[in-house]
Order: structure tokens, then sequence, then C-alpha cells
């Protein structure tokens, strides 16, 4: 299991199926481990996260970070949380922000990779595009829909989130509940995972 997922993650590493439509070049970014407990699955790196190749080193990961109560040091521990984006390459910026995950990449390797996660626990899903590709029908209209379901999908180990960039800044003050009744239980059930040996 340990060689293949290494064999697997060395491919995506070198995957260049997006290339042409990539403004700065194929660079997927992403970790995890065949005891990964915990799993992010987000949008797609940001132009910082590109330039660096770390996945959230940036302010959205500083708010993610806080959001589940750990530090950097657990963040990046691939033995304890696997970060697998629905793109794992930057798409590029458009008017309003980053562009969408290139469609080509979740198909081509999520199918491949989320089965050799046998041991996570929980499975962070993070904004809209995450959403709609892990949670499918099961999600909301609209994100805000999709979150405030929360306890539902968290029978099935999966936790919907907003993105925690600074342009949800304003999602985040006229949802006073996501502060004060979700980020505790994330917290809890974040602890949780991390603690579990299985």
């Amino acid at each position: 299991m340990t060689d293949r997922l290494g064999d697997l993650l060395a491919d995506i590493r070198a995957c260049r199926i997006c290339e042409p439509h990539l403004p700065f070049g194929p660079r997927p970014v992403l970790q995890a481990s065949a005891t990964s407990r915990l799993l992010i699955v987000s949008q797609a790196p940001g132009r910082k996260v590109h330039e660096s190749g770390i996945p959230f080193n940036d302010v959205s990961g500083d708010r993610l970070r806080d959001w589940m109560g750990i530090d950097k040091a657990t963040f990046y521990d691939a033995s304890r949380i696997g970060i697998v984006p629905m793109g794992f390459c930057f798409p590029g910026s458009g008017r309003g922000g980053d562009l969408p995950p290139r469609p080509e990449c979740a198909p081509a390797w999520h199918p491949r990779l989320l089965p050799l996660l046998q041991r996570v626990q929980l499975t962070l899903v993070i904004g809209q595009y995450a959403q709609a590709g892990l949670l499918g029908m099961s999600r909301g209209i609209r994100l805000t829909d999709t979150v405030q379901a929360w306890r539902e999908h968290l029978l099935h180990g999966r936790l919907p989130l907003p993105h925690p960039s600074p342009r949800n800044r304003l999602w985040l003050v006229r949802n006073p509940w996501f502060e004060t009744e979700l980020l505790p239980v994330l917290r809890e059930r974040v602890a949780a995972a991390l603690r579990t040996s299985t």
C-alpha cells in the first residue's frame, strides 16, 4: 500500500495533463500518507502556494489552521494530515480571484488516490468546488446551504466548510453560527481524528 501510494504521488507530482491551460505552468501541490487520519479536500493552490510548493502556505492557511485549532507542525505532518485539492496546480487568476480548478485533474487522480487513504477518520470539504466533487447531490444549492447542513454530512465523516480566504470575510460576518456552532465541533473532531491510532 505504501509503495503504491508513493508511486502514485510521484506520478501526480509529474503530471502535465493541464499544462496547455496553466499560465504559470504545472506544479502539483498536495500531501498525503497511508497513515493520514485527517483529509483536507480543497479547491486549488493559489499563486503564493504555487510559488512555494507548500499547501495553504498563505493567509488562507493561517485562518484554516486557526479554525482547526492546530499549529503548522501538525498541519504539515503528512503522516497525520492529507491535503488533496480538486486541482493540484494553480489555475491562474480571473477578475474575481483565482480561476476554478482545472476540470481534468480530480477525475484523473482522485479515484486512484482517495481509496489509498484508508485511515482517514474525518474529511474537511472546503469550498464549493470540493463540495460539488465530494458531496455531489447531497450538497445544497448554495455553499451556505451545504455548510449549514454540516451535522448531516458529519454523520458520513465529512465536514463542509467555506473557503478560509480573506475574500469570505463578509460571509463569516453574515453567518455567525459558523463560529459559535460549527468551529467548536470542528476543533473537537480534528483533535479526535489526530488522536486516533488505528
